[in-house]
């Protein structure tokens, strides 16, 4: 394959997409020999699919068991320590397989018991809200701070179009938020091939790109919430999972509009505030990424920091082809998702605080660390 990412990681997924998946999931358990089965979803996720997938199992003589994830005093299921104890401690032992039925927080919290326990899991999606269902890497809150470990994929998904269609408008609008944050991640990524060597596939970043481009050629599809328009969406979520689980990090999906997602999310545990859905924090904070990079890059000159010259035209030809700001508040706008920090409930000073710190969360060389690294912040005012 044509990338310089030294090695690839083998992709072994069941995945099935369309309309009523739920219902093959019994005979999937069954081929696989799984008897014992343990359900992980929270009181919504129950509503949208875990209690039909209960009665379906139930009915095909297939034994479960289930946790109902309590929410935190803030009334949301977070991805910590205190939800991990409670799937440990009412999984029973002789558990063959577990499902996660939900989003984002549910899959990584199942993906972690799974590769602690070596048990198999298999993802539901309840909604098109996040590019996580295929990946391997579990994004946790641990002591208050963010950290992504590396566990196991999941060994099946079964996304059901009927159920993703009866999601609310603002999980489709977070999952094609999450798609856009791609512009400036697969940027962030091949600056930082050029500039500091690390890794590069372009296998995975082509892939990237192609759903990313296949959303927005959908866009009007997508935020009718059609059929197509939620296949779409989801196929491409799920495209970008695998995109990550063949070169086993998430540099393709995840750069500096991701870094500032995750300060916000750090923030508001931190205060006591009620979480924001994690795609509608990366669609703005991609909005804010693109107008830094685009500033930059029209102020920046060769010569200005020499180790970056050799390489200055084909970056500057790179963050051109970043959709602007505007572009982006459009895009969020159509799909009726929030288009600015405010909406979100994040001030000026917490963008501004994000943007000279939140590089520090992850070891990765993106033009936000590059602009902090050399102090170029008098470039941008």
């Amino acid at each position: 394959m044509n990338c310089t990412c030294q090695k690839h990681f083998p992709i072994n997924i069941h995945v099935d997409i369309q309309e009523n998946s739920l219902m093959k999931i019994p005979s999937y358990l069954k081929s696989q020999n799984y008897r014992h089965i343990f359900i992980v979803f929270d009181q919504n996720t129950y509503q949208a699919a875990g209690k039909n997938l209960l009665e379906c199992l139930t009915a095909n003589n297939i034994v479960n068991n289930f946790a109902c994830v309590q929410q935190n005093q803030q009334g949301d299921v977070v991805a910590d320590e205190v939800s991990l104890v409670q799937i440990l401690l009412e999984m029973p032992s002789d558990t063959d397989a577990l499902i996660a039925v939900g989003t984002g927080t549910i899959n990584d919290l199942v993906r972690f018991v799974s590769y602690k326990t070596k048990k198999p899991f298999i993802s539901v999606p309840t909604a098109a809200s996040v590019d996580g269902f295929a990946s391997a890497g579990a994004p946790l809150i641990i002591h208050g701070t963010k950290v992504t470990v590396q566990t196991a994929p999941p060994i099946a998904i079964f996304a059901d179009i009927t159920i993703l269609k009866g999601a609310p408008k603002r999980l489709t609008a977070a999952g094609f938020g999450d798609m856009l944050g791609k512009y400036t991640a697969l940027v962030d990524w091949k600056f930082s091939h050029l500039m500091a060597h690390e890794p590069y596939c372009r296998t995975a970043a082509e892939w990237t790109e192609q759903s990313l481009n296949t959303c927005i050629l959908h866009l009007d599809k997508i935020a009718e919430g059609t059929i197509e328009g939620i296949e779409v969406l989801i196929k491409s979520l799920i495209q970008s999972g695998l995109a990550m689980l063949l070169v086993g990090h998430s540099r393709s999906a995840s750069g500096g509009e991701h870094h500032l997602s995750h300060y916000w999310e750090m923030n508001f545990l931190m205060k006591g505030k009620p979480q924001v859905l994690h795609g509608a924090k990366v669609g703005v904070a991609t909005g804010i990424i693109s107008d830094l990079y685009h500033k930059l890059f029209q102020r920046l000159l060769p010569r200005d920091i020499p180790q970056l010259s050799p390489y200055y035209e084909e970056i500057k030809k790179m963050v051109n082809k970043i959709p602007e700001y505007v572009t982006i508040n459009n895009y969020l706008q159509v799909c009726q998702g929030p288009s600015s920090p405010d909406v979100l409930g994040i001030s000026q000073e917490l963008v501004q605080e994000a943007l000279h710190n939140a590089y520090q969360l992850r070891d990765r060389f993106t033009i936000l660390r590059f602009v902090n690294d050399n102090n170029l912040w008098d470039k941008l005012s």
